[in-house]
């Protein structure tokens, strides 16, 4: 009986499990998924509990109900991979064998990692909402200001959902509208990247619409620490923006597991081909999601349009072929802007986000770099989609790889 074990029950490793499950034999393929955690959480919507749009219950389920049957499912803390000898080493001494890894270990906040975040403001008047804890605590706080300096910031890149941070203050300036309390609120947008993005036509078009909204963006601040006494961040070269409210993107580093296991780079983010997916160092290894350390987003689209590539790329393997299949760097991404409206954005490792419709050419029914309602509503239909289509492996109508149609290189 061959093994193959996926180390993380995330949105990642959640899907290959699904895929593998429907494509290889039982009674030759043994699947077994490892995961410490219990509960899958649907990070997107992590961004609208601030605002009341979601709940707790809206964002939360067990990861177990999203499982194939006939998998081995291990409910425990992993200690280390070990690579040379094809082995999982558990926290209690149990050793998993393998014949095939596929690491889904995905990518943490570390707030720790700068100084003065988790002192005595956090939870208090410095909030994540990466985390359901955060952004639980950042809706009671919300609640009852009354007004004074937000400060959105980025600490570090790479980070999970990149345009996160985006509709965050765009829902913010939205919300504080709809209460009353905008003129008492100032927003900044406080990033270490030379823009509101990294891609030059989603930076001009997103830099109109912060623009619009009164929204200050201050680029190139290098996150050195925070002072809570004189409530400012500051930043390696010396500059101070002060906060009355200050909502952040901690750290993202891999996890502690690739990092005990001496497979990670300085974030401890697995050195990973960005087209075929297999680890660097490994052969029988292969990576999928935030846990690669690929040159693109770290977002759910990315795991669903890696997933497909890798799954080719396995099979390929498995039946002793050469791997053709070539991950392009796919990454499709909604922008709540607020106001009922979004955008949309999709875009790959050599080309950037252009203007045009998708997924149909000339139909739609969403527009690429517009501003509309029904890119929002494209929003709020993907968290049933994720929950019922995406984590089960199902097929989409959306190509693994970018696709040119619909789009104006030119306009």
């Amino acid at each position: 009986m061959k093994k193959i074990i996926i180390l993380g029950a995330g949105t990642a490793g959640t899907i290959m499990l699904n895929k593998l499950r429907k494509a290889l034999p039982r009674d030759e393929w043994d699947i077994t998924i490892i995961d410490q955690h219990k509960t899958h959480y649907y990070q997107p919507g992590f961004l609208f509990i601030p605002f009341g749009i979601y709940n707790r219950e809206d964002v939360i389920k067990a990861k177990a109900d999203f499982f194939p049957s006939g998998v081995n499912v291990i409910f425990d803390e992993t200690d280390r991979i070990l690579p040379k000898e094809n082995s999982i080493l558990m926290q209690d001494g149990t050793v998993h064998k393998y014949d095939y890894l596929i690491i889904a270990t995905g990518t943490q906040t570390r707030p720790e990692e700068t100084p003065g975040l988790k002192d005595k403001l956090w939870y208090k008047e410095i909030f994540d909402f990466y985390t359901l804890e955060g952004a639980l605590a950042l809706q009671n706080f919300i609640k009852r200001w009354e007004g004074g300096h937000l400060v959105m910031n980025i600490a570090e890149v790479p980070y999970k959902c990149p345009v996160a941070p985006l509709e965050f203050v765009f829902l913010a300036d939205d919300y504080f509208t709809k209460i009353g309390i905008r003129d008492k609120v100032k927003i900044s947008y406080v990033t270490p990247m030379s823009g509101a993005f990294t891609k030059p036509r989603a930076t001009k078009m997103l830099s109109g619409l912060l623009e619009e909204k009164n929204i200050e963006v201050i680029p190139d601040f290098y996150l050195e620490g925070v002072d809570n006494d004189k409530k400012v961040i500051r930043s390696y070269d010396g500059r101070e923006i002060a906060f009355d409210l200050l909502t952040i993107v901690p750290v993202n580093m891999g996890s502690e597991i690739i990092e005990r296991s001496g497979m990670g780079d300085d974030l401890f983010f697995v050195p990973t081909n960005k087209y075929t997916l297999r680890s660097e160092q490994h052969e029988n290894v292969f990576v999928l999601g935030d846990a690669a350390n690929i040159p693109t987003s770290k977002a759910g689209s990315v795991a669903h349009f890696a997933a497909d590539i890798l799954f080719e790329n396995l099979m390929s393997v498995i039946d002793g072929r050469e791997m053709h299949a070539k991950f392009d760097g796919h990454a499709n991404c909604y922008i709540e802007t607020g106001g009922g409206k979004g955008s949309l954005i999709d875009f790959n490792y050599e080309t950037e986000p252009l203007s045009g419709t998708f997924p149909l050419p000339g139909i739609g029914p969403f527009g690429l770099l517009k501003n509309t309602r029904m890119n929002h509503y494209g929003k709020v239909m993907f968290r049933w989609i994720y929950w019922h289509i995406l984590l089960k492996g199902k097929e989409m109508p959306i190509d693994p790889l970018m696709s040119m149609a619909g789009k104006c290189k030119n306009c």
